[in-house]
């Protein structure tokens, strides 16, 4: 790394060295604040976005009617939609096959609940993670076939040639809804919309699978306006969009930034009941933003995936009895519970394999025997998050091994475990750029994890060392007002390629005090005007929490991200610490 560390901070108390704007940076945010009169703040965070003066009043403020692409655009969407209205139309039988994890549901719940609105009904099959594994199955397929017309993948099916092919056999029409990477030829479906199918231009890749069926739904809407029928209430809807998207991590860029900023106004309504039902036992006291989609509610709905009834999230998102989805989130608020304590214990166990493999190869990984197949996606992320290199964890059982690997920016491990498949190393496996899933057999794990390390390698893994801290600029105490905090948010909704900004504080004087095992609260000011509070998170799992604790006297530079913190009905301005370092 060139260049002057940001507040000279080449290894921060985590390891990190901060990087702050560069110089052309510093100069567009300050011709951008003279043009626009926004804050200097809010200015370096368009800036580090790519928005220019002219564009950010348009950027404030996304219009899901001038980003929501075509949805002809895309292969297959016209057929899809046909077939779609024709089984609405003659009243056929229809079956919802979809994935066990948020964006599956969401997509399942999209479907179920525009039918419902169209009087009509349709069946919902989650495979079981474990006795069926992921995507469509031949056993399930035939069954389905055998007593509905028409079958939705969704979620899943690009790659299921055999269990669709079972199916069209049957006699019923398959169509797929999906966002996973393609290969080179498509299964016998009679329609497989995918952004990401190899014949694709690739524009629309970042979407997940609940877009994608959004996007079938507003064409289906368009269909039938055209023939003078009222669809239903499509933006009614985002409320689940907006939680796949952010569930699944997709990139908050384009039009997923207008569908999950859309989406948000309509989940803090509070109109659909599962989700209302979520909140609650969530305990969810303020409106709804990106992190309580990614951290409370998701990990809930797909608590039932990982380690219960597969299908117990679809079935709360489509809920309409108020007993019924109250009792719902209740059991995934329990199964959730039980799920983190059983992560807690794989994850422990993983990194200590990892560690003793070696963390700077350019894949990290770890097997274990009996290791929960529904717990080894978020291990895998804990992985890649600690070491800042793509990350797969496998469990093992009976000589077969089931495993979900989690990248970096800017490295497709998708591509690379579908090539271990084509190559033979892998039983199967697929996914997209930043997720990936993969069976292998227990005799050649070692094989498939070297090939895939040497594949990570020619994209670069394992060429960086811990994540630089990406700063977008310097504040004082006494500018970090809850105006500033409601003005950044307008860059938002933040999370997959959208981070939130994040600030330095200079040389601060600070008290801390340790809350519950492992978080720390802390008071900082530079001692001329008002003092600012921070939470560090799990601060005493890492040197954050003993190094603060025992500042004493002595000054620290602070970095992190500025939030709205409520609290019995009041509202302050806290600081997410994220780093220190010693001024």
């Amino acid at each position: 790394m060139t260049g002057r560390a940001f507040l000279d901070v080449d290894a921060s108390l985590t390891g990190r060295r901060w990087v702050g704007p560069t110089a052309e940076e510093d100069r567009l945010a300050e011709a951008m604040a003279q043009q626009t009169r926004l804050p200097l703040a809010l200015c370096h965070t368009l800036v580090r976005r790519g928005v220019a003066p002219q564009d950010a009043a348009s950027f404030l403020a996304p219009a899901l009617r001038d980003l929501l692409p075509d949805p002809l655009t895309l292969r297959d969407m016209g057929p899809a939609a046909a077939r779609f209205l024709r089984a609405l139309k003659t009243r056929e039988t229809i079956a919802v096959f979809a994935d066990y994890d948020v964006d599956g549901g969401t997509s399942a719940a999209l479907l179920i609940t525009w039918l419902r609105a169209m009087g009509h009904g349709a069946t919902l099959y989650i495979p079981d993670r474990i006795d069926e594994g992921y995507g469509p199955n031949i056993p399930a397929m035939e069954a389905l076939a055998n007593s509905h017309r028409l079958i939705l993948c969704v979620d899943c099916g690009t790659l299921s040639h055999d269990p669709i092919a079972a199916a069209v056999a049957k006699g019923a029409d398959v169509v797929v809804l999906d966002h996973h990477l393609g290969a080179e030829t498509l299964p016998p479906a009679l329609a497989v919309v995918n952004p990401n199918r190899q014949d694709e231009d690739g524009s629309l890749g970042h979407l997940c699978a609940a877009s994608v069926v959004f996007l079938m739904l507003v064409e289906a809407n368009r269909q039938l306006r055209a023939e003078g029928v009222q669809g239903p209430d499509l933006m009614a809807l985002l409320d689940l969009v907006a939680l796949a998207t952010v569930a699944d991590v997709a990139p908050l860029i384009g039009v997923n930034r207008a569908l999950v900023r859309q989406g948000l106004k309509v989940m803090a309504r509070r109109e659909r009941v599962g989700l209302r039902a979520l909140a609650d036992v969530a305990r969810m006291d303020q409106a709804p933003n990106s992190y309580a989609l990614g951290f409370l509610l998701g990990p809930r709905v797909n608590a039932g995936g990982r380690i219960g009834a597969a299908d117990l999230g679809a079935r709360l998102l489509c809920a309409t009895d108020e007993a019924e989805a109250q009792a719902l989130a209740a059991r995934l608020d329990e199964l959730n519970t039980e799920r983190r304590e059983i992560e807690m214990r794989v994850r422990d166990a993983a990194m200590a394999q990892a560690e003793a493999r070696g963390l700077d190869a350019p894949l990290v990984w770890a097997a274990g025997e009996g290791w929960h197949p529904g717990v080894v996606g978020i291990v895998a992320s804990r992985l890649k998050e600690a070491t800042n290199r793509p990350a797969v964890v496998i469990g093992l059982e009976g000589g077969m091994g089931k495993g979900s690997g989690r990248s970096v920016t800017g490295v497709d491990l998708g591509a690379c475990v579908h090539r271990l498949a084509s190559e033979g190393l892998l039983v199967k496996g697929g996914g997209h750029r930043m997720a990936a899933g993969l069976t292998v057999e227990e005799g050649k794990l070692e094989a498939a994890m070297a090939r895939l390390s040497d594949l990570l390698a020619r994209q670069g893994a394992g060429s960086a060392g811990p994540a630089d801290l990406k700063l977008d600029g310097l504040l004082m105490p006494s500018a970090a007002d809850r105006a500033l905090v409601e003005r950044l948010e307008e860059a938002g909704p933040f999370g997959a390629s959208a981070p939130a900004p994040r600030f330095a504080f200079a040389a601060m004087s600070l008290r801390a005090r340790r809350v519950g095992e492992t978080h720390l609260r802390v008071s900082f000011g530079d001692g001329t005007g008002p003092t600012l509070e921070a939470m560090a998170f799990g601060a005493f799992d890492g040197p954050l929490g003993p190094a603060l604790m025992e500042a004493g006297h002595q000054r620290f530079h602070l970095a992190g991200r500025l939030e709205l913190n409520t609290w019995n009905g009041s509202t302050k301005v806290q600081l997410r610490l994220e780093d220190a370092a010693r001024a």
